[in-house]
């Protein structure tokens, strides 16, 4: 029996032009800047900004995970650490070079691990690349470092994988002290058996073992994790057909019409136009040209004829590439998996699907469902509400790559989608949220990577854009999710469109950090607005990790506190959810009891409980109730 639902959550195409707003946004026309670019922030307070190292600039940053007081950014080039005790003048301790794309990394006790997946990474993190088809120097799959000593990275293993790591994910399942999983993403093309014995890239009916439509379960033991190695490779892609897919936007058409213009040269990828650089059409025409028997240097009829054997000639080349059309066929791999183990689930965006997966057996995950939209074009990551009731996902519409936030662009294209999740584990979709800023075309803008903030009583997210900056959600009513805070900058360039802004942005140990692109490291926190006190920002920070890693999700609590309560009290103000008086009464209350000895405090606090009953909201007063119940003893 099918194990999936295919939503069409819109039939029709969505009605472009949907940017409405009572007056123009500050972000919007901010002066272009690499380092000195204008900026716009709300209710967020910038504590600093970080410069990369000197081998670092220029090159992509990636993603972020987090240990004790150190962050580690990911860079095309290796990996970045930096001590962020005082947030607002990061410390550099190591730079580690070590090229391979994209460098995301996760960190587990004393182990941190590393994507890798272009053609160019080397086994012994050698700068000079990997030239040769077929190479058994090539490093595609997880590095595996020990960090005993941070400053002081030894790389003690990697794992292989036929199509590389694009992304990985780090589970702690909370029944082994003994093993971590890593869940991996890989996106490329299979590499050659020749490369790495047992890859294939045929389709299943001509070989069932293929390195298609599966993902790598990779078990680390922790006392050996040089043992670490690929023990399933679970197939939760089976039977799913090709999800349904949006044409180009309005601005996307109207570009291309431009470009092919104005002489540039125009492909069509995955159903949407596509300029190539000047340094594509020079490298594919030099091909083209050797296939041809032309010889000489290139003429204007040369450029003529190219122009017209472009779409064979790149037809030609995905086929010898191993990326063939896949008729009626749904995604070959996810592109981000996020676990959370505390309630055995994991979300998976999966490219045209997003997937719910049972994890209760860390090494053989389960799909439970999996939903399409032709709205998303390219399901990207996942995040789950810390009770598990709601998961969002985010569509990375034309590869991070591009502009998709300007005015012309549909809401519902490049956003977020939201569903709950019932008693079932199904999930049921409930409504979009997309940046309300509309950007420029020299900005690339789309929803990417964010992480929960830990607000008792209430669901916030916090979202890289890209160079549409940073935002702040609060997804609590899942039908109306809004915007309270944000930051962002003008473009890189004032001339054209040069990739920037924030990869991934998360909130740890009450900060909220942020790899920019192409400028470093920006560290912001909190700050108290109508939509969110300073009680429940305080709230917020007696949350403490460990270490995080965004795609191994924790479950937070709150330590009973007079603030949490204050939290809680400040929210049933804003919902109108007890009577002024009994609002007042409370407050006075808990000055008092916070203020008393303790052997008084339980009766004062308990002198409180009759205010507490007969309001509007009575799930917060119930929550409230248990935290003085707490602070009484």
């Amino acid at each position: 029996m099918r194990l999936f639902v295919l939503l069409f959550l819109i039939a029709a195409l969505a009605t472009p032009g949907a940017w409405a707003q009572d007056s123009p946004d500050p972000r919007e026309s901010l002066r272009a800047g690499l380092f000195d670019a204008e900026e716009a922030i709300w209710n967020l307070n910038k504590l600093s900004t970080t410069q990369p190292p000197e081998a670092f600039v220029g090159v992509t940053n990636s993603d972020l995970a987090f240990k004790d007081q150190y962050v580690f950014q990911g860079n095309y080039n290796g990996v970045i650490v930096w001590d962020i005790s005082d947030p607002t003048a990061p410390v550099l301790v190591k730079d580690y070079l070590c090229p391979a794309s994209q460098s995301d990394v996760s960190v587990y006790g004393n182990l941190m691990f590393v994507s890798g997946e272009g053609m160019g990474g080397r086994l012994d993190c050698g700068t000079d690349g990997v030239r040769e088809r077929v190479s058994h120097e090539r490093l595609r799959g997880i590095r595996i470092f020990d960090i005993t000593d941070v400053a002081d990275p030894q790389y003690v293993a990697n794992v292989q994988t036929c199509r590389g790591s694009h992304t990985h994910s780090v589970l702690k399942d909370p029944g082994d002290d003994e093993n971590i999983y890593v869940y991996v993403s890989g996106s490329a093309p299979v590499r050659p058996n020749e490369e790495l014995e047992g890859c294939s890239g045929l389709m299943p009916e001509e070989d069932p073992n293929t390195a298609l439509f599966r993902i790598e379960v990779i078990k680390v033991p922790l006392a050996n994790p040089s043992a670490a190695a690929v023990v399933s490779s679970p197939r939760i892609f089976n039977d799913l057909e090709a999800p349904p897919r949006h044409g180009p936007s309005p601005a996307d058409i109207e570009a291309a019409e431009q470009a092919r213009a104005e002489g540039a040269f125009v492909v069509t990828v995955r159903g949407q136009p596509r300029v190539l650089r000047d340094r594509q059409v020079r490298a594919y025409m030099r091909q083209w040209m050797e296939d041809e028997d032309r010889e000489g240097d290139m003429t204007a009829q040369d450029s003529a004829d190219f122009r017209a054997a472009l779409p064979a000639f790149m037809a030609a080349r995905n086929r010898a590439r191993g990326i063939t059309p896949q008729a009626r066929r749904g995604p070959t791999q996810c592109h981000d998996i996020t676990l959370y183990p505390e309630i055995g689930l994991a979300g998976g965006a999966c490219g045209g699907y997003g997937l719910l997966l049972d994890i209760t057996d860390p090494a053989n995950p389960v799909r439970i469902q999996a939903v399409a939209d032709s709205n998303f074009s390219y399901w990207h990551s996942a995040t789950f509400s810390n009770d598990g009731s709601k998961v969002l996902f985010t569509d990375e519409w034309g590869g991070g790559g591009g502009p998709k936030c300007r005015a012309s662009d549909p809401m519902e294209w490049g956003a977020n989608a939201l569903f709950e999740i019932d008693a079932d584990s199904r999930m049921h979709f409930k409504s979009y949220f997309k940046l309300p800023a509309a950007q420029s075309s020299l900005e690339n803008c789309v929803a990417h990577n964010g992480s929960l903030i830990p607000v008792p009583g209430r669901d916030l997210f916090v979202q890289s854009w890209y160079q549409g900056g940073v935002s702040l959600m609060d997804w609590t009513d899942v039908s109306n999710p809004v915007e309270i805070a944000y930051h962002d900058r003008g473009p890189v360039n004032p001339e054209r469109m040069q990739s920037a802004g924030s990869w991934s942005v998360y909130w740890y140990n009450g900060v909220i950090v942020s790899s920019e692109i192409a400028r470093g490291l920006d560290i912001f926190e909190l700050t108290p607005s109508e939509y969110l006190t300073a009680n429940e920002i305080a709230a917020s920070n007696t949350v403490q990790y460990d270490y995080f890693n965004a795609q191994g999700q924790p479950m937070y609590s709150w330590p009973a506190s007079f603030v949490l309560a204050r939290a809680y009290l400040d929210q049933l103000v804003r919902g109108d959810g007890l009577s002024a008086e009994a609002i007042a009464q409370v407050r006075q209350g808990l000055d008092a009891a916070e203020a008393a000895a303790p052997e008084a405090r339980s009766a004062l606090i308990m002198n409180l409980m009759p205010y507490l009953s007969g309001g509007a909201d009575e799930a917060k007063l119930a929550l409230l109730r248990d935290v003085l119940n707490q602070l009484a003893g």
